[in-house]
């Protein structure tokens, strides 16, 4: 931080005014705030985090290390001008000892303990309302009891029909959908909007990530035998004969490999970040993401050169995530030269569902057109 020579505005060219730490500065203070960078590497932005309390660090989800505050004289207020490229959208919390807080300057938040930081190129979410700390998200009124002998253990699924419902939208990991990110609101906004068909949303929560998402059929096997007669029964109004499987990170892995080996259960698929680096020993090795380009995907693909004509298939990867980007390139070049109807984007984002959630909506609705 450069500090003005008048103390009183030290923080003018964001905008804010008044002496740090006082009350008529936090009353008027906001969180973050960006700039256009001038220090001479392009494109980017300057970005202001406050923090008022003790010593605290930032931390950013995939995106960066954690960024140290600075205190500003012998005051409350506790700040980072943190550099941040062109289109950037990012998950934060402020770290304070063992715990971690949302930044209570900021009404974009994820669940009770996160914050959301967008550039101001970064492109719009309009379909995904400002959520903040405190506040309680909805959630489906149906309820399934699901005890899977396939995969043990009992888990509870929600499922929520959209304008009346219709195909029926798998989500993986769906407890981060119904708790951190308002899902459910996100599609009724884009239904409303003429965006999308009306959809049943399911979502599924996972107990065991590693262990349910690897390249293993007990997972689909449990979903076609037990899950979806379950929703089949469960009175709500959903068509799984056009099922959508939504996933991101190894989500986005297990609903190509779902793919692959169901083609009769899945064959829409809307993947973001998916974990094309996984084999069976990635997670052993010191650096997961460093083994074979495309993983365990791209040499089944290669090797087995399996006819995906019937499948319609999204990929989604962000812009700030580099390691990912040769895994993905590889395997969605084949998949698309194994004759899927492949959409490519890259997301203003890091490896965070900051990030996935526009992807989310768009591809669900395509991979339906």
């Amino acid at each position: 931080m450069r500090p003005a020579a008048d103390t009183g505005n030290a923080f003018a060219e964001y905008a804010l005014s008044g002496e740090p730490g006082t009350e008529a500065f936090w009353s008027a203070a906001r969180s973050p705030v960006s700039i256009p960078a001038d220090d001479g590497d392009g494109d980017g932005w300057r970005t202001l985090f406050l923090w008022r309390g003790s010593r605290a660090s930032i931390g950013f989800e995939s995106w960066s290390d954690p960024v140290p505050l600075t205190r500003w004289a012998d005051s409350d207020c506790w700040y980072a001008e943190v550099r941040m490229p062109a289109r950037l959208r990012v998950t934060y919390q402020f770290l304070v000892g063992e715990q971690a807080y949302a930044d209570p300057l900021n009404p974009h938040g994820a669940g009770g303990d996160r914050s959301i930081a967008a550039t101001p190129d970064a492109p719009a979410q309009p379909h995904w309302p400002a959520v903040g700390a405190d506040d309680t998200l909805p959630l489906p009124g149906t309820r399934i009891r699901w005890a899977s002998e396939r995969l043990g253990g009992r888990r509870t699924v929600r499922v929520h029909a959209v304008a009346g419902g219709g195909p029926l939208v798998l989500l993986l990991d769906g407890d981060d959908w119904l708790y951190l990110h308002p899902a459910m609101t996100a599609f009724e906004s884009a239904v409303a909007a003429g965006e999308m068909e009306p959809v049943t949303l399911v979502f599924l929560p996972s107990k065991d990530r590693l262990g349910e998402f690897g390249c293993d059929p007990a997972l689909w096997e449990a979903v076609r035998d037990e899950l979806l007669p379950l929703v089949a029964g469960s009175g709500v109004h959903a068509d799984p004969g056009r099922l959508v499987v939504a996933g991101q990170s190894l989500g986005g892995l297990s609903a190509m490999y779902a793919a692959l080996d169901f083609p009769g259960l899945v064959s829409r698929v809307a993947c973001q970040s998916p974990s094309f680096w996984w084999t069976p020993d990635a997670m052993a090795s010191k650096d997961p993401l460093g083994g074979p380009v495309g993983g365990t995907v791209a040499a089944r693909l290669r090797a087995e050169r399996p006819d995906l004509s019937g499948l319609r298939i999204a990929f989604d990867v962000g812009e700030h995530e580099p390691r990912m980007l040769p895994h993905c390139e590889l395997t969605e070049t084949l998949v698309k030269e194994a004759g899927a109807t492949v959409r490519v984007s890259r997301a203003a984002a890091g490896h965070d569902r900051a990030g996935w959630r526009h992807a989310l909506l768009r591809d669900v609705a395509w991979a339906l057109a």
